[in-house]
Formats: C-alpha cells, structure tokens, sequence
C-alpha cells in the first residue's frame, strides 16, 4: 500500500547501459563524445553526464562549454587539458584516475600526445545538455553573461 501523499514525488532509477550510449550530441573536432544521462535520454533538469574518447596522437579543436560546470574523471590513457593564461598556454597532464575541474565558459582543448593509446574520460555538466561551443583559438572572444 502506497501512502498517496508521496507517491507524486517517488521517481524512478534509470539505467543507461555502457552499450547504449548515443553519439547525438554536440561534437568537437579531434574527440567523439558519447551521452549517458541528459534531458533527452532520462529527463535529468540540472546535470549531463557521458563519456568522450580521444584518439592516439590527436588533439580536440579548442572549445568551451557555456554555462556549465565541468568534471572530467580520466578513465584511461593520459590526456592532456590545455588552456590560457595571459599570453601561455598552460598544459594539465594527467594519469587515469585524475579529476579535472573546467569552469563555465572557458577555452580549452584536450590532447592524446601517446601515440597508440585512446584516451577516455568520464564527463559530468551541471546542465542537462552538452553545451559545447567550438572556438578558432583559446584566445578566441567569449560572450559571457552578465552578473547581476
């Protein structure tokens, strides 16, 4: 018996096996991003999640991702997240279970320097869609909204 005061706010789990991951989602140059949970794929209102390959010897296009907040878990091979800083390009190396943090709206592009070694990371967004929006340069002019 079901107490119907909480049955409106019971949910549900939803499972998305690895197998089914889809590849309709925004794409960068260079990676293959595969969508886990999203808005489209399990009605989630504030997060994405998914999984992205990087392949041997290749760098992504640079790129951002608007608003949202994002947390790279690296699963394999050693990636490389690039970035700007004043005039520099700053590389992050890292190793599989390294966590990378990316705030809204800034440049960056990620690279596999091995050269027989996919690299795959676990992605999460605080937004329910992969925002991705890809940029000439990690110099490139970033509209970012204003703050209140």
């Amino acid at each position: 018996m079901t107490d119907s005061g909480t049955a409106a706010w019971h949910g549900r789990i939803e499972h998305v096996r690895g197998a089914d991951l889809g590849a309709d989602t925004a794409q960068t140059s260079g990676m293959r991003r595969y969508e886990a949970i999203s808005g489209k794929t399990v009605g989630s209102e504030r997060l994405w999640m998914g999984r992205t390959h990087v392949g041997p010897a290749t760098s992504s296009g640079d790129h951002h991702h608007g608003e949202a907040e994002t947390a790279i878990y690296i699963v394999s091979g050693h990636p490389v997240f690039v970035f700007a800083e004043g005039d520099e390009e700053v590389r992050v190396e890292t190793r599989p279970g390294d966590y990378i943090f990316v705030p809204p709206y800034l440049p960056h592009r990620e690279e596999n320097p091995s050269p027989d070694e996919e690299a795959v990371v676990v992605i999460a967004r605080s937004t329910q869609e992969g925002i991705v929006v890809n940029l000439p340069s990690l110099w490139a002019d970033v509209e970012r909204p204003q703050t209140p």
